[in-house]
């Protein structure tokens, strides 16, 4: 199967990535595309860069309306609320009623005290990166903040007026043990904030902690940390529903289970990706400049789009695959169908071998990963490689 995909048929749910790439320090652990912000960002200069990429992102959507946004980072909390004014006054008209609007923020005090201005521009979701309440944790990490500028946090985007509100907690940090990690999650918990983003900390390339590791908990003790936080999860009624993430009735993250249900989204922003299903059903990826500077330049030029491609079938069956089986809900043959344009038989075969080996399940017409399937995602995914074994 190599020829470019052409069958899809509804437009899928669409979406807005917008990066904005600048920290106030570079964490040894983020392979992001992020900036050491420095003494003088050109905020105002970016901002203009990205609302002439909209406008053009926004023509080749054809009029459909954006469901959810994600203002991501870098730490878009850097910005003043005045170009997340901006930024949303533009998006205004193109925004569907009732759309998800989130943005990542960190938990320094400066950055809290803007997140009323923050949810009156329109921001209606944020999401805080809090990694650790452990003060030696954090220093670990390098993170500019401490275990009470986290908590004020949570505090101040409740009084804010944000109902939604997710955490990002990490595990298996350095010589953490399983104690100190359901410790962590405990305290994250007693927050309420309906939504947490739990995953383990991992050595990424080109980082400073891929570069120079850290003592990090053996695979036992980071299996330990798991069960015990998934049980304390559960028990607190945050219910799993990706593989990283938790959430009460109603508080799933919707622009993230659109990517991982193999949805459209625009991209806008140094770095930014995204994903777009034609008219006539072809599927395109894009990425954009990632230099800031280089980014700006090009979009002055209306050439800020570095790399497009037209994926193949192949390319949407291991994509398809690698997002929908993330999620505990799974997947049903109708939706593997209008997301791919692909007939379900191409790919029935392997996801019954899947079955009989108990990696997948079939229930209720979905198909998920089992318990087993989860520990051995690869294996699972490797069945939906394109023929020469290689991933477009």
């Amino acid at each position: 199967m190599n020829e470019p995909v052409s069958m899809a048929t509804a437009a899928p749910h669409l979406g807005l990535y917008v990066h904005l790439p600048w920290c106030t320090r570079k964490c040894p652990y983020c392979d992001f595309n992020s900036h050491t912000a420095g003494e003088a960002p050109p905020f105002i200069d970016y901002l203009d860069a990205v609302l002439l990429d909209l406008d053009r992102e926004l023509k080749k959507a054809s009029g459909r309306a954006i469901e959810t946004v994600f203002i991501g980072g870098g730490t878009p909390s850097l910005f003043p609320v005045s170009a997340i004014e901006r930024l949303m006054q533009a998006l205004g008209p193109a925004l569907a009623e009732g759309a998800e609007v989130s943005m990542e923020a960190n938990p320094g005090s400066a950055e809290a005290d803007r997140f009323r201005g923050y949810r009156a521009a329109g921001v209606n979701r944020l999401s805080i990166g809090v990694q650790s309440f452990d003060e030696v944790m954090l220093g670990r990490l390098g993170r500019v903040h401490g275990r009470a500028e986290a908590l004020t946090a949570a505090e101040a985007a409740r009084d804010a007026g944000f109902r939604a509100i997710n955490l990002d907690l990490m595990y298996g940090l350095p010589d953490q043990t399983p104690e100190q990690a359901l410790a962590d999650l405990e305290q994250a918990l007693a927050l309420q904030t309906g939504h947490l983003s739990h995953y383990q900390l991992t050595l990424e390339p080109n980082t400073v902690f891929h570069a120079r590791p850290p003592d990090l908990p053996d695979p036992d003790t980071v299996a330990d940390m798991q069960q015990q936080c998934q049980r304390a999860l559960a028990a607190a009624g945050l219910m799993q529903y990706e593989i990283s993430a938790y959430a009460a009735d109603a508080q799933q993250c919707r622009h993230n289970l659109n990517y991982w249900r193999f949805g459209d989204y625009l991209a806008v922003g140094a770095g930014a990706h995204g994903k777009l299903t034609h008219n006539d059903g072809r599927i395109e990826r894009y990425r954009k400049v990632k230099i800031p500077a280089l980014y700006m330049a090009r979009v002055a030029e209306d050439r800020s789009d570095v790399e497009q491609r037209q994926l193949e079938a192949d390319d949407c069956v291991l994509e398809f695959m690698m997002n929908a089986l993330r999620l505990n809900e799974g997947f049903t043959p109708a939706l593997f169908e209008a997301r791919t344009g692909l007939p379900f038989g191409d790919v029935e075969a392997r996801l019954q071998d899947a079955c009989s080996r108990k990696l997948l399940a079939r229930a209720e017409g979905h198909y998920r990963t089992t318990a087993l399937g989860r520990d051995h995602l690869d294996t699972v995914l490797a069945a939906f490689l394109p023929e020469d074994g290689h991933a477009a």
